[in-house]
């Protein structure tokens, strides 16, 4: 089953003005996750598509959206592929890929329809493409880690970046997540700007009845909006987008928009934010 939504670009000076619900509204992502379920988002910051597909032991085939108004999904589009549960597969272009918790499957522009099986629960992001880049299965080992943060600072953290250039060729997206070391909360502080491109966070891991206070705004302007676990917030390129958690968790990071430089940050110091 294949459950769609659109959600539309404002701008920060109507974002002031919103109360809790209407920013939920506009920008957190909840109801993922379901068993048997296709369920992806039209975002219309830089187009990017999210969603997830859990089979829950049956296929799940994706194949067309009417929102992207192209004959299959892949026609102009990228996707990129992560594993948050046990293991399950992934297939496309005639090959199977068996993908593990924590890797990532990209999936080139012109690709065909994409399958989903086993017992796996797939976080799916999508942003338009120009270039046909080849399928790969991210391992791992694959992957280019950063290690960031102090304990002193509550923000010991590893960033595992997967679809990144020196790891693996991409249009536009970039993607990877970020773990916590135990007694760190902090995410992204101090907060920082890229207004060249938009991002998404999927936070996840998150224990039973802990929670994630999402930061957003303009730096002088900011807002909060609280997550639970396995749930994504859209952060426009105006947005700064950071967070606290009642626990340690991990984060899926998402980028679409003029380039792929992760490093690529307007830093905001602490002392500007309101």
């Amino acid at each position: 089953m294949l459950k769609t939504q659109t959600r539309y670009a404002i701008d920060p000076a109507t974002a002031k003005t919103l109360d809790t619900d209407q920013l939920r509204d506009h920008f957190h992502v909840g109801g993922l996750f379901a068993e048997g379920e296709i369920n992806l988002v039209y975002s219309h910051y830089d187009r990017m598509i999210l969603g997830s597909a859990v089979p829950a032991g049956k296929a799940l085939t994706l194949e067309k959206m009417a929102e992207t108004g192209t004959a299959n999904f892949l026609e102009r589009r990228e996707m990129g592929v992560l594993n948050i549960g046990a293991t399950g597969t992934v297939s496309v272009g005639g090959e199977t890929y068996t993908v593990e918790n924590g890797e990532v499957l990209y999936v080139g522009m012109g690709a065909g329809a994409v399958s989903f099986a086993g017992a796996g629960r797939f976080y799916i992001l999508s942003a338009p493409a120009h270039h046909s880049y080849p399928t790969k299965l991210i391992k791992l080992a694959d992957a280019r880690r950063v290690e960031m943060g102090s304990r002193e600072t509550a923000n010991e953290r590893v960033i595992i970046q997967l679809l990144h250039p020196e790891v693996c060729q991409s249009c536009q997206l970039l993607m990877g997540y970020t773990q916590f070391a135990e007694g760190s909360v902090w995410n992204t502080m101090p907060a920082h700007l890229h207004d060249r491109r938009m991002e998404a966070y999927l936070y996840f891991e998150l224990p039973e009845g802990q929670r994630v206070f999402h930061m957003m705004g303009e730096p002088d302007q900011t807002r909060h909006i609280i997550m639970a676990n396995e749930e994504a917030v859209l952060s426009p390129p105006w947005s700064i987008h950071a967070g606290a958690g009642t626990s340690s968790y991990t984060f899926c990071w998402a980028m679409a928009g003029d380039n792929v430089d992760f490093s690529d940050m307007d830093m905001i110091p602490m002392e500007a934010l309101r």
